[in-house]
């Protein structure tokens, strides 16, 4: 999961013949809390999650409205230029190219494009190095 700004939010390892949907919960619940300056508990979880049209299943919807997150996913069967499009999810191109470009630079790791490892724990500490060096790079270009 990443943030607006293709900032890694939560980091969720599992095998390549396992849909994504099934980890939605778990890649949501392992955020972790965000302190915005306010006074108060840290929120945890993010207002709006966009998502492709793999994630549009009922139980998903519900996951993350029992969250209290928005869902915002797009429907299998309509095409994005289509007129019938459903509620929210006419622009989710939009969002959709930031999670792309994360990806993008996770894959600059040629030890994360190419999985050479076998030991998942190894593979999960180069996710991790490969996610901070992108909040690394992040930072540098605010400051």
């Amino acid at each position: 999961m990443v943030d607006r700004h293709g900032t890694p939010l939560s980091v969720v390892l599992s095998a390549a013949n396992r849909n994504d949907c099934k980890v939605l919960e778990e890649a949501v619940d392992a955020i972790p809390p965000v302190r915005n300056g306010r006074p108060g508990r840290p929120r945890q979880r993010p207002e709006k999650l966009h998502a492709d049209k793999g994630y549009d299943f009922d139980f998903c919807r519900e996951a993350l409205r029992k969250r209290g997150i928005i869902p915002r996913i797009a429907r299998r069967g309509v095409e994005s230029g289509s007129t019938e499009l459903a509620e929210g999810s006419e622009r989710l191109g939009r969002y959709r190219w930031v999670v792309e470009r994360t990806l993008s630079w996770l894959n600059r790791s040629r030890r994360l494009k190419v999985r050479y490892e076998r030991r998942d724990d190894i593979h999960l500490a180069f996710l991790l190095i490969g996610c901070a060096l992108i909040c690394v790079n992040q930072f540098v270009r605010l400051c």
